[in-house]
């Protein structure tokens, strides 16, 4: 079964930093575009960022709610693709999702279990 596992969330200060890591098992995620999510308490999902199977600088999304302050990369060696989260704010506290499409544009297929993130003021 192909799954998806988010790690690295915690309790941070506000303006601190958190590097989350999604780790695929079962498959490689060398051939998927992997999306970034977050769901806060009594709120939407939100998509926060994409990155192209190649890791294609061309072809990153960020939503206009962290651009400048996240950042994704991945490492397909390592099966993982990351989320770097620097000048977090108390409005970033959400349950943060990693998931992966078949292509660029196209519909999620598999998703992770979430890590929760919450930032302190």
């Amino acid at each position: 079964q192909m799954q998806l596992v988010e790690s690295g969330g915690g309790l941070v200060l506000a303006g601190g930093s958190l590097r989350l890591s999604c780790v695929a098992s079962s498959f490689s995620m060398e051939h998927y575009a992997i999306g970034w999510f977050r769901q806060g308490p009594g709120e939407e999902r939100e998509e926060l960022s994409c990155i192209d199977d190649n890791g294609n600088d061309a072809s990153v999304y960020y939503a206009d709610s962290v651009k400048g302050r996240f950042t994704v990369s991945r490492d397909n060696d390592k099966n993982t693709v990351f989320l770097e989260m620097n000048s977090l704010k108390p409005e970033d506290t959400a349950v943060y999702y990693c998931a992966a499409a078949s292509a660029w544009g196209t519909s999620y297929d598999y998703w992770g279990q979430g890590t929760q993130v919450t930032v302190s003021s």
